[in-house]
């Protein structure tokens, strides 16, 4: 590489660098949830059964000993009006393994291609319900049989399910801009891309405890923010 060419570089990677965000923080829940209950139906299913050995939980919520909340969605809600954002060429993996859906909580941005798989050696049926979105409900009989899909309108919580094992469910939320984490197993999550310095509402949603929003300020391309939410029976 010639010296204009390495100087080139050396600029477009400061100006990456420069933009590059990092939000970080993490999701706590207050009170005491109901504990996950084993899934009977799926090992008594004569093909799902044969996938495990030990019980299948419930996901309505996982807690870290320390309260950190799990499966739930951060994302920027406000600060970046009237601004449009490239749909990332990632593909998110939604799969169908041991009669479940992994993950059980996955986000995408809107007009973002996702992948639907079934890793198991039967057939499931993938069946999606939004609510302002385009619904779909197809087999995949085989293993291995990956399907392409999309939305195209922001939504939160989108169900998919599976008519064959009806036990089997998900969520996708579709957001607006690329900006939007899932908490761990240990209520953490962390937004990376190239959100410019301002003040933000984040707001962090959870299928069974609801949303809660809290104000950031990035600054030099940093901030932290901490959420929690309550239990809801």
């Amino acid at each position: 590489m010639n010296t204009t060419l390495q100087y080139a570089a050396a600029i477009l990677a400061a100006a990456t660098l420069a933009n590059a965000a990092e939000l970080t923080g993490k999701v706590s829940l207050k009170g005491t949830p109901p504990p996950a209950k084993p899934i009977p139906q799926v090992k008594a299913d004569v093909n799902c059964g044969k996938t495990h050995t030990t019980d299948v939980m419930t996901r309505t919520y996982v807690v870290a000993a320390d309260g950190g909340l799990a499966n739930t969605v951060v994302y920027i809600k406000g600060g970046l009006e009237g601004k449009t954002f490239p749909v990332p060429a990632e593909k998110p993996l939604i799969d169908q393994v041991g009669c479940m859906y992994e993950p059980y909580v996955s986000a995408v941005m809107a007009g973002q291609a996702f992948q639907v798989r079934n890793s198991d050696a039967f057939m499931h049926n993938v069946n999606a319900t939004p609510k302002g979105n385009k619904g779909f409900n197809f087999a995949q009989a085989v293993a291995g049989q990956v399907n392409d899909k999309m939305f195209d309108k922001p939504e939160l919580g989108v169900r998919f399910s599976c008519n064959v094992h009806p036990w089997m469910i998900a969520y996708v939320s579709v957001m607006e801009n690329p900006f939007f984490a899932v908490t761990g197993k240990d209520g953490k999550f962390t937004i990376k891309g190239d959100l410019p310095d301002g003040k933000y509402t984040v707001e962090a949603f959870h299928q069974k405890a609801g949303a809660v929003t809290g104000e950031v300020q990035v600054k030099g391309g940093k901030a932290t923010l901490d959420l929690s939410l309550e239990v809801k029976q």
